[in-house]
């Protein structure tokens, strides 16, 4: 099993790790420490020796931030986490604020009046650095970096991951290194840059077609690379974890070296350069060093983050080619849910169950399940509302009748990265409920037919979602849909379509679509496809998306008399689509389910 379901963290651990953090704070002579959801690559999902705002709080989700005092502490999270984070967290120990209105800098600015703010200047990037720094000046409060405070206190903490890291082939990544080099290349001389660090894992990796195993659920190799304008790259990485093959690939574009000389390399090198770094995701020290080096800081947007967003047709063959291979274990999974006794089930037996079909079937079809894209979202009831719900042995719910459940999972195959939503009845659901995924339906089908101008943004068409949620009075505090990678991140930008979506979608890109709804306490509903930005076949110069997604929608869900009938169309035509491409690969039992859960409404 690639998924765990141990517990964690424990809000009993919480008091005494403020305790010692807090005599660490007085030894150094800081009236405040910043503790972010973030390692020394601003990675999403850490490895474990980085976690270090779980350890120190119990909040395990993906995204927040700590302010630390001597008397109070503040965590800070969005709004897929504030129902976690209230029951993760020991509430007389941390305020739960929110991380997008204003967030720690705004908190910085009202409330930090003379205090002496410390910091680890590997974990805040440049970008951060600027907006504390301005919020400290308003407080008349200085910033001060130091040693990782969190990191003395914490005595058992993690080793370094030491995975292993393979090549990529060319034919599944579509172009090779030089190739890709050439066009990294392209952007700095347009930007009058001698060269850039990129401090991203999946850039280093999708540039140099390297994957490896260091974060789970995510293929990447931990790892920084300087490409020059001319000559090789120098790539930091741990030598241990490349076998002779993939040193041998690697060093026909790259100088290896260590990433413990890292900062001092780059002091030796910045000297009379102008060097591209990308402010949102190079950490202070980074900038310090070349800064040190007497080098030149250029301020530009990672340029392989777009490069890997726009997927080329050896990568897209590929994400369509794992998404049939998923959508066939996803249906099998279903129909298996529907063929067992209620009181049978909970959420850790169905989470299991999903990754070994996902296994089986890989298998059958001469391919592997490499990885879960993330820990699946296996929620029951209550659980459903918790967005990104993680089901532990403590938590595990049992199944009952009348109710919703949720799941969300992904897979990573060597070809393809997927991640798709449903939510299943259990019994008979209550009529608010089936109402409720009824206004979810429509905003998920807004977003799957939409046809836009070249030049819309995500957030442009955010609210399409919406708008039927809205007109009862609801709403979901996260975004519609994500970037994904092609056997890289199940997160991935720069494009999203949310209300801070202001990047350009473009031909090639691979965004979710995925509005919810969530009540607090009884249930939470979510449909997420993946969907290919693709040129409208007959409008020359508008997109629309093209489903990469395979497996059937609940039509107990659906109160039908609330579709219109265009809406009755697209759900009748995705059907016929899901039971002509996946019922063949399924035995009699499974396609005869399919039959009826794909006939048209």
């Amino acid at each position: 099993m690639f998924q765990q379901f141990d517990s964690r963290t424990s809000p009993a651990n919480a008091a005494p790790r403020l305790a010692r953090l807090r005599a660490e704070m007085a030894t150094e002579g800081i009236d405040a420490f910043l503790v972010p959801h973030s390692d020394e690559q601003q990675n999403e999902y850490l490895p474990a020796d980085a976690e270090r705002l779980s350890w120190l709080t119990g909040f395990t989700g993906s995204a927040g931030f700590c302010i630390v005092t001597g008397t109070s502490a503040v965590l800070f999270v969005d709004g897929r986490y504030t129902l976690q984070a209230g029951q993760q967290c020991d509430p007389d120990l941390f305020e739960i604020a929110d991380l997008v209105s204003g967030g720690p800098a705004a908190w910085i600015a009202r409330n930090a009046g003379k205090l002496r703010i410390g910091y680890d200047p590997w974990l805040l990037t440049v970008a951060q650095e600027k907006s504390f720094l301005e919020a400290a000046d308003k407080a008349k409060a200085t910033l001060r970096p130091t040693a990782n405070l969190v990191d003395r206190v914490w005595t058992d903490r993690p080793v370094r991951p030491t995975g292993s890291a393979a090549i990529r082939e060319t034919a599944l990544a579509g172009q090779d290194v030089a190739g890709k080099l050439e066009a990294v290349r392209s952007v700095l001389a347009e930007a009058g840059a001698d060269a850039v660090i990129l401090s991203d894992p999946a850039s280093v990796c999708w540039v140099l077609n390297l994957r490896g195993n260091d974060i789970a659920h995510i293929p990447v190799v931990l790892s920084w690379a300087v490409v020059p304008l001319k000559g090789k790259v120098t790539l930091f990485i741990d030598r241990t974890k490349l076998d002779a093959a993939a040193a041998s690939g690697l060093e026909t574009h790259c100088t290896l070296a260590d990433p413990s000389g890292l900062a001092q390399w780059l002091v030796s090198f910045a000297h009379g350069q102008r060097v591209m770094i990308d402010p949102a995701l190079v950490n202070i020290a980074i900038r310090d060093a070349i800064l040190a080096g007497k080098g030149e800081i250029v301020k530009k947007r990672d340029p392989v983050v777009l490069l890997r967003a726009v997927k080329n047709a050896a990568e897209l063959a590929g994400m369509r080619a794992a998404h049939l291979r998923d959508g066939i274990a996803v249906t099998r999974f279903l129909a298996w849910i529907d063929r067992q006794e209620i009181a049978s089930l909970d959420e850790i037996g169905a989470a299991t169950r999903l990754e070994e079909i996902r296994r089986e079937t890989a298998s059958e079809k001469g391919s592997e399940l490499c990885e879960i894209s993330f820990d699946t979202i296996s929620g029951f009831g209550p659980h459903g509302a918790i967005v990104h719900y993680r089901v532990t042995r403590e938590t595990n719910a049992g199944f009952a009748p009348d109710a919703l459940y949720l799941v969300d999972s992904g897979a990573q195959y060597s070809d393809g990265t997927t991640d798709i939503t449903r939510t299943i009845a259990i019994g008979n659901p209550p009529n608010e409920a089936v109402r409720d995924a009824t206004l979810v339906l429509k905003g998920h089908i807004a977003i799957a037919t939409a046809r836009f101008p070249r030049g819309t943004r995500g957030i442009d068409i955010d609210a399409l979602a919406r708008i039927a949620l809205w007109r009862e009075g609801k709403d979901y505090a996260h975004g519609t849909g994500h970037g994904v990678g092609a056997y890289l991140s199940v997160h991935e930008g720069p494009q999203s379509i949310s209300k801070r979506g202001m990047e350009e979608l473009r031909p090639g890109m691979i965004v979710s679509n995925e509005p919810g709804y969530y009540r607090t306490g009884h249930y939470g509903i979510r449909l997420e496809n993946l969907e290919i930005v693709a040129e409208a076949a007959d409008h020359p110069g508008f997109l629309e998306f093209e489903c990469l997604t395979l497996a059937p929608m609940d039509r107990r869900l659906v109160a039908i008399g609330m579709l219109t009938a265009q809406e009755r169309e697209w759900w009748n035509r995705y059907h016929a689509r899901v039971l002509s491409m996946v019922g063949p690969h399924l035995d009699e039992p499974d396609r005869n389910w399919l039959i009826a859960a794909c006939a048209p409404l």
